[in-house]
């Protein structure tokens, strides 16, 4: 029988747009005397915290949120698809190339961390040195450098024994969190809390929450929020009644069905973004049968991605590329697999598994409890690529199994499909296209490819930011829609619902946040 795509659509993906709440067990809120007084802003996170506190030891989206509280960045990238390569000043008071392997920051005066240890060019010249080592679980491309300090206040970034142009730290520089020399110096103190320039300041860990307080000695003046709960809730419907209940300020990771229920209900407000996120069907093309090109294109042609947005909702964006339409080097790639059930089975007989037939079980694992839909869409994914022969079998896992099962490992990684998204903290799309792509960094693909490689190489190496845009466009992203090493499903679009009560939270495209200016009433 013909697999009615619409028709699954409507009987399970969509299947009780009523939320269907069970009674909420309110034990995840800390009993702080923040939360008691009712002036500290209580945040649902849907991502649980790692319990390392250095920024570079991890890939957390969560953790990234909680760090743009507490952390100072040289520059903020507002993002946006009119906008993808604007840049705010914020520990930089300005930046320029000084030669090809040159950048220099001239940094602001008058900062302290919150150990009350003035900011510096040293503490620029530590996190860069420090945080782009490639054995850093976190190391952000494209790979170590050297900081020379001019002064107190001025800190040149050099490249030239690495060979790569130092433009390519222009948009990183929205992307790591400064740390404090002192604190570098000193792992464990690194580890044990975080110690940043940011608007709130650390004060302790409450099981599941991480308590913040007011920093009273930032820069822009004490915030007028006395605090942040940072609180993990993993089920979406849980947050969302804690909102409805007065309970949380501010949740996010919504889905479609939980946003019209809370604006029916009225007192709260929503805030939609196109985000830096892309949510991706990763092939293993490190182990058989998707270290076979043929066999990933054919995949791909089984797979009718406009469903998947239909499934979304609100939480969903078109897009046909490996990066979001917000960052630098968006294109809407010509030769973007498109569902094609014909080209699929030539592609299956051609690779020597007509119809399917010979290929063994093939294990697509995703999460629940964090992305919208991934069941609902993952169940409609399996069916589509069932219908063309593959035998695949939806293996759905609560987030922390998930993630243990993430990444690529020798000889290949758990499964043969995973799904995840990847979010950064900048336009630089190098963040995902080497991340990723490059055999260099074989995160959870683990493609090897020398043609990927050298177009990687060729763009990374392009000095003029014009010319390097073309080289994305025209080179990388095509090449990327030949190997398909995954396939991107959509962009996800970030949904925050709040009180009323509170007023002029500041929402970044990766999710961060600025409470800086934050009313709570």
């Amino acid at each position: 029988m013909e697999f009615n795509r619409r028709a699954f659509l409507r009987n399970s993906a969509l299947a009780g747009a009523a939320l269907g709440m069970p009674v909420l067990n309110p034990s995840f809120l800390v009993n702080s005397a923040f939360a008691a007084e009712g002036k500290a802003l209580n945040f649902l996170s849907a991502e649980n915290l790692t319990g390392n506190w250095d920024p570079s030891s991890h890939t957390t989206l969560a953790q990234i949120n909680l760090e743009s509280f507490v952390f100072g960045y040289l520059t903020r990238a507002p993002m946006g698809p009119d906008k993808p390569d604007e840049l705010v000043m914020e520990l930089a008071t300005d930046m320029k190339l000084i030669d090809e392997h040159t950048l220099e920051f001239k940094l602001r005066e008058g900062v302290t961390f919150h150990d009350g240890k003035p900011f510096k060019a040293e503490d620029v010249k530590a996190t860069f040195e420090y945080a782009s080592q490639p054995d850093r679980p976190a190391a952000w491309y494209p790979g170590p450098c050297e900081v020379e300090i001019v002064s107190d206040y001025v800190a040149r970034v050099k490249t030239d024994k690495g060979g790569y142009p130092a433009s390519l730290f222009w948009f990183l520089s929205a992307f790591l969190p400064i740390m404090s020399a002192k604190d570098v110096a000193d792992p464990k103190t690194l580890s044990a809390r975080p110690n940043g320039t940011g608007s709130f300041k650390f004060a302790r860990q409450d099981g599941n929450t991480t308590v913040l307080e007011a920093f009273d000695g930032f820069y822009l003046g004490k915030p007028k929020i006395p605090g942040i709960n940072f609180s993990f809730v993993g089920d979406a419907t849980t947050r969302t009644l804690a909102l409805l209940n007065g309970e949380a300020d501010l949740i996010e990771r919504l889905e479609a069905e939980q946003v019209d229920t809370i604006e029916k209900t009225g007192g709260f407000s929503i805030h939609k973004a196109v985000s830096v996120e892309n949510k991706y069907l990763w092939f293993r093309c490190s182990k058989p049968p998707f270290n076979d090109v043929r066999l990933r294109q054919a995949a791909a042609h089984a797979i009718d991605r406009s469903v998947i947005v239909d499934i979304m909702g609100v939480s969903g964006h078109a897009s046909n590329a490996w990066i979001s339409p917000v960052k630098f080097g968006y294109v809407d790639t010509p030769n973007y697999p498109k569902f094609d059930p014909d080209e699929c089975q030539r592609l299956l007989a051609e690779a020597g598994f007509p119809k399917g037939q010979g290929l063994p079980e093939l294990e697509y694992i995703t999460s629940v409890g964090f992305y919208p839909k991934t069941k609902e869409y993952g169940e409609v994914i399996a069916a589509m690529l069932q219908e063309q022969g593959f035998p695949v079998k939806l293996n759905v896992m609560e987030v922390a199994a998930w993630n243990d099962r993430l990444y690529d490992r020798p000889g290949g990684g758990p499964g043969h499909m995973i799904d995840c998204g990847w979010s950064t903290g900048s336009p630089e799309p190098d963040l995902v296209l080497r991340t990723h792509f490059h055999s260099s960094s074989k995160r959870i693909c683990g493609i090897e490819d020398k043609d990927l490689d050298a177009v990687l190489d060729k763009e990374r190496n392009t000095l003029d930011p014009a010319a390097r845009k073309a080289v994305i466009q025209n080179e990388v992203m095509p090449t990327l829609a030949e190997k398909v090493p995954s396939l991107s499903l959509f962009t996800s679009v970030f949904i925050h619902a709040m009180r009323d009560g509170l007023k002029d939270m500041y929402f970044y495209p990766n999710g961060m946040m600025d409470a800086s200016k934050a009313i709570l009433s």
